[in-house]
């Protein structure tokens, strides 16, 4: 019996990870050297947050996004903290509002100007004092307005309503009174319904966070979890830990049964800690390592094998934290598809890292941009506590399109199939209705080409229709845009002088069946 290879098509088989140059980094950045296992920085489209090294208290670093280069060692500071600051998160629906947690027991939310920082910040919006302990993790919640999470060293999650007017809250409107040991991760589902942690006790849980109740709870002999990832809608679970033998390792898990793991694999024998990362419009995978400069980068199916292994992404400079851009802050135009912002303290730099899909058009790719996320929230903070569930806002990320201020289902992942095209992309079919009300003009116009294309020959269509789109390329405005450009025209020089030959062979046939033709008429 022969045996034939299964190749999986993927859009994102050849995905590849790019630093960013050395004017586009963060340079001379005092990064913390705190040893807590948090990412310590925190990106919006606006602003990078990163957690610094201070004297005499807890402080960190917000900078402009686009003020790239050296930065002032005077520069000012967000500190109020009496302790080291252990995590940032910036509010996923306001750029300017940002929460922070320290070793001093307290949450503070900060606001933050529109404009260049002058002085130190040092008076919060408000302060939540509720915890016995430090508090080493803060996640906002994804779809409500204003609610908070707070895991603490006294073996509590606190959940906060931050639609008061009260500066300084210390009842928490539930607490979270389930683990036995310290939380070492916080993650939500799609529609924050429920809430998976990784306790020090090895176990995983899944929440009911508004009844306070586990609804489920597993741990495996063979992994000892660290950090847990709720997968989107994919009712699953990834966490990163370590083996019976001290190798990094990661885990799939069904959300509904805890018991034993889908997948488990050992990666390698390095000591520092895995953070897992998930982007749920592309189902895509980032696994980066703490302590080294390695990020690998997987595609979730939801069928076996579940996990496809794509490729890793290598750097000889060590991290000590990572942040992540939003989508929504994304550059389309280079096939931007991930953008992480790596925590260099050995050379005091922050690098941004591009994760690119190669792509030769410079049109706008809907098939590697769903509808994603929008920065409104879905729910008012009383909504959600008194028990609605709604899933987050989406808005697509074409240039110059408006929010879709309701889905009433998720995007489901595409299904997976046997044979590889990657020549062409192609749109997402189920968005067509929409980019109609958005832009009806450019799908007239794209209606007149397809009746031109109708007329005229195959050979033609595919010149003519290759997906390079160079009659509506805007001019190149830079050396390598010019590259790009000249590229693409000695490709279609290529193609036309191919097809010109095709068209000569065919004639030359044509000419000898018409001899022929004649020859055996005379014969008659």
């Amino acid at each position: 019996m022969s045996w034939h290879p299964q190749y999986r098509s993927s859009k994102f088989r050849h995905v590849y990870g790019k630093a960013a140059s050395k004017d586009k980094c963060y340079d001379c950045v005092p990064i913390t050297r705190n040893v807590h296992d948090n990412h310590f920085c925190a990106v919006n489209p606006s602003f990078i947050a990163v957690v610094t090294e201070c004297a005499g208290g807890g402080a960190f670093l917000v900078i402009p996004i686009k003020q790239t280069g050296k930065l002032d060692p005077h520069y000012p500071k967000v500190c109020g903290h009496k302790g080291n600051v252990l995590d940032i998160k910036w509010n996923p629906f306001n750029d300017f509002v940002i929460a922070s947690c320290s070793e001093d027991a307290t949450v503070k939310i900060w606001d933050i100007p529109n404009q260049l920082l002058k002085r130190n910040i040092t008076i919060p919006k408000k302060e939540l004092l509720g915890h016995a302990r430090r508090v080493g993790l803060i996640e906002w919640h994804p779809t409500a307005d204003n609610i908070l999470f707070s895991s603490g060293y006294d073996y509590k999650i606190m959940i906060w309503n931050l639609d008061v007017k009260d500066t300084v809250l210390s009842k928490p409107v539930k607490i979270l009174d389930t683990h036995k040991e310290v939380v070492l991760s916080m993650s939500f589902n799609t529609d924050g319904s429920l809430l998976a942690t990784a306790c020090r006790d090895r176990k995983i849980r899944v929440i009911d966070p508004r009844a306070g109740t586990v609804l489920q709870e597993g741990s495996y002999k063979s992994h000892k979890v660290n950090k847990v990832l709720f997968l989107g809608n994919m009712k699953k679970l990834f966490s990163t830990g370590t083996s019976l033998w001290n190798n990094r390792q990661i885990a799939l898990w069904d959300q509904n049964d805890l018991s034993v793991p889908l997948l488990e694999e050992d990666l390698d024998g390095s000591s520092g800690l895995l953070f897992p990362l998930y982007d749920s419009d592309t189902h895509m995978l980032y696994v980066v390592g703490k302590g080294d400069g390695n990020i690998r980068y997987y595609e979730i199916s939801p069928e076996k094998p579940y996990l496809n292994y794509l490729m890793e992404y290598r750097s000889h400079l060590p991290q000590k934290g990572i942040g992540t851009m939003p989508k929504r802050g994304l550059d389309v135009a280079a096939c931007e598809v991930f953008r992480f912002y790596k925590l260099i303290p050995t050379k005091s730099l922050i690098e941004p890292i591009s994760m690119i899909v190669p792509r030769r058009s410079e049109s706008y790719q809907d098939d590697i941009y769903p509808l994603t996320a929008a920065a409104q929230p879905a729910l008012t903070a009383q909504e959600w506590l008194n028990g609605i569930n709604k899933g987050p806002l989406l808005v697509s990320l074409r240039p110059g399109s408006e929010a879709v201020k309701f889905l009433p289902q998720f995007r489901e992942p595409e299904p997976l199939t046997e044979a590889t095209d990657l020549s062409q992309p192609r749109g997402g079919e189920g968005r067509m209705s929409l980019e109609d009300k958005q832009k009806p003009r450019e799908i007239e116009d794209g209606r007149k080409w397809l009746k031109v294309e109708e007329k005229l020959p195959k050979n033609e269509q595919m010149c003519l229709s290759n997906g390079l789109g160079i009659f509506e390329c805007p001019p190149p405005k830079t050396e390598n845009e010019l590259l790009q450009m000249y590229y693409r025209q000695q490709d279609e020089i290529r193609r036309l002088r191919e097809l010109l030959i095709q068209r000569d062979v065919q004639i030359k046939q044509l000419e000898l069946e018409l001899r022929n033709l004649c020859m055996d008429t005379g014969n008659y």
